[in-house]
Parts: structure tokens; sequence; C-alpha cells
């Protein structure tokens, strides 16, 4: 390896282009390849960031013998096969969340990360948030008690789902937004979900030719014998002055906490709208984009370099992709649906 780790990048989306500008400026690590289908879009990209290399096959991609790791970038149903094969190919690898929307497909990139040996960290760059780190340090020293309950909701505009990315038919609101509250609460109460009951509407954008839930509710019980209910949907009307109403609350034996992070500590009034411009998870300072989701990047590196675990890891991503796995059952069968624990 050389002084700075060598990264590539999968998918150019919204998500993909916020790595490549992150690790442009990184000082341990370098943006060598980035792959994407559209050869507009990796132009587009390659000239904004001045990278060089650019793939239209991922295969291709892997195949450079001058990238020591990968971030998955890609809708949220095809992270699998390239995080594999970037796996297969010797390169440790950030995945975007969920780590896969299939359980068999996630156990499959545990064992691989478990025999090759290479990092691989799941983007839930929430645990990166102070507000939520805070958070999980007061209930390790037994500040509120033991945890009993917990509320978690992401309901995002309807912008989201209809503009913001062209795939909402291909995943649902749980994968996209509950994913996240999923693995803070497992984090919080360090206790594993153990079964699920949901429900679910589709409604709205099934009327807009878009085949996904409207809205999701999941109560899941876990291990510890503590309760969590997880809300999402993406129908709020687009008056809504941010794109995501997010709300965490933990109830312990002995106090609270709730994390309102609508706001986040900014309101802004303008002739055109009444707002609440996010920040906490990524906002540019100074030229650099700084937050939790570049903290969350940096971490990666640094595992990397100094041969650590990483803040999520595979087996992290395993269990919210086999929680999610049993609320997708649930919503399907209407029953109650044991979560599939790890044979070993």
């Amino acid at each position: 390896m050389t002084n700075k780790v060598r990264i590539g990048v999968i998918g150019l989306g919204i998500m993909g282009e916020q790595y490549v500008r992150i690790y442009r400026s990184h000082p341990w690590a370098e943006v060598v390849a980035i792959c994407a289908r559209g050869e507009g879009r990796r132009n587009e990209i390659g000239e904004k960031y001045a990278v060089e290399h650019r793939y239209q096959s991922c295969d291709a991609m892997l195949e450079d013998k001058n990238i020591d790791a990968v971030c998955v970038a890609t809708p949220d149903d095809v992270h699998y096969d390239p995080t594999k094969k970037a796996l297969l190919a010797g390169k440790h690898v950030l995945v975007e969340k969920p780590m896969t929307t299939s359980l068999d497909e996630a156990d499959d990139l545990l064992e691989t990360v478990k025999r090759t040996g290479l990092k691989l960290q799941v983007a839930y760059n929430h645990r990166w948030l102070s507000p939520y780190y805070q958070g999980f340090l007061a209930i390790q020293r037994g500040d509120i008690g033991k945890p009993l309950l917990g509320y978690a909701r992401k309901n995002d505009t309807i912008y989201v789902a209809t503009e913001y990315i062209p795939w909402a038919a291909q995943t649902t609101p749980a994968y996209f937004l509950s994913s996240h509250d999923l693995d803070l609460m497992r984090w919080f109460f360090q206790s594993e979900p153990v079964e699920a009951h949901a429900y679910g509407v589709k409604e709205v954008l099934v009327g807009r030719g878009i085949d996904t839930y409207d809205l999701i509710q999941a109560q899941m019980k876990f291990a510890s014998g503590a309760v969590a209910t997880f809300e999402a949907g993406w129908i709020y009307p687009n008056t809504f002055p941010t794109m995501v109403d997010s709300f965490v609350e933990v109830v312990g034996s002995s106090g609270h906490l709730h994390f309102d992070r609508k706001r986040e500590s900014l309101e802004m009034s303008t002739p055109k709208a009444f707002t609440y411009p996010k920040a906490f998870l990524s906002a540019e300072v100074f030229g650099k984009l700084r937050g939790a989701f570049p903290a969350c990047l940096d971490d990666f590196i640094d595992c990397i370099v100094n041969d650590a675990e990483p803040g999520v890891t595979a087996y992290d991503g395993r269990q919210v992709t086999a929680a999610l796995e049993a609320i997708h059952e649930s919503l399907s069968t209407s029953k109650t649906v044991a979560v599939r624990q790890p044979e070993s």
C-alpha cells in the first residue's frame, strides 16, 4: 500500500459524488478510479474532481491493482454484487446502507469478510452524530437505567421517492430509512432484535406509478425484553420545512433520551420558504464537507491504516438486514415473524 489509501467509487449518484468529494480532500486517501454505467455521469464527475480512471464495468475496475479499497454507493438492492466482487478482488469495502436487502446475501458477505480478513464497514453514519453518540455513552453509564422501550421515525417528503432517487420502486421506506434507526436501536440497547410485526400502506405512490410502500410501521422485540417501534414513510408534502422528519426516543427504567433532528439547531425564513436546513450529517464548512457522514468515511480510512475494527461491522450490517427481512415478511404475511439469527 502507498502512503495514501487508494479509493475506487462504484456508483456516482447523489451519495457516490459525496464519497468522491470527501475522499478527494482527505489527507490519507485519494480517489484513483470511479465507476458508473452512464458515460455522461462518469465524465462529469471525473472532470469535476480530476479522476482519470473511469470505468463502466465494476469488474474492469476491480482488476486495477492500484486500488486498495472501494466505496459501494449503488441503489439499496444492488449492494451485494459489487461488494462481494470487491472483497474477492482483495479490496476493503465501505458499503452504503443497508448492507444488503437479502439476508442470504448478507450472510454470504459476512462469511467472505471472515474468510478474507478484509475490512468491511457499513455506512450507518448516524453512529457518528454527536448527540447519538452522547446518548449511547449515557446509556452505557447507566444514566437512564435499563433501556426498556424505543421509538424511531423517519418520514421524508414525497420529493425523495418521486424525484430525489429514481429507484424508489426497488426499495421501501424501511430499507431506505428505518435501516439507520434499527442500527441505532441495536447499538443503544446492546441487544439483538428477535421478532417483528409490521403494517404498511400502499396508496399514494402506487397511484403515481411507483410500486412501493408509502408508510411502514413495525414493532420489534429485542432479546433483552425491550421493545421498539420503527416508523418510516416518504409521502409528507413538499411544503414540510425539511426533507426528513427524524425523531428517536429511548425510555429507560429511570430516565429517557429524546433526539429530535427536525430542526438541527437552525431555522431560516426567506421570501420563498420557512425551513430547517440540515447540518449535522454533512454540511460545507470552509470549503469542505464536515459532519457525521465525513467522519464515518474518515474512520474507514483509519481502520485500514491502523488495522482496526470498523465502526459498523459486517456483522452489524447482517443483523440489521435480518431485522429488515423479518419486517418485510411480516408485511407480506400479516404475522409476527422471528428474526433469523446467525448460525454461529
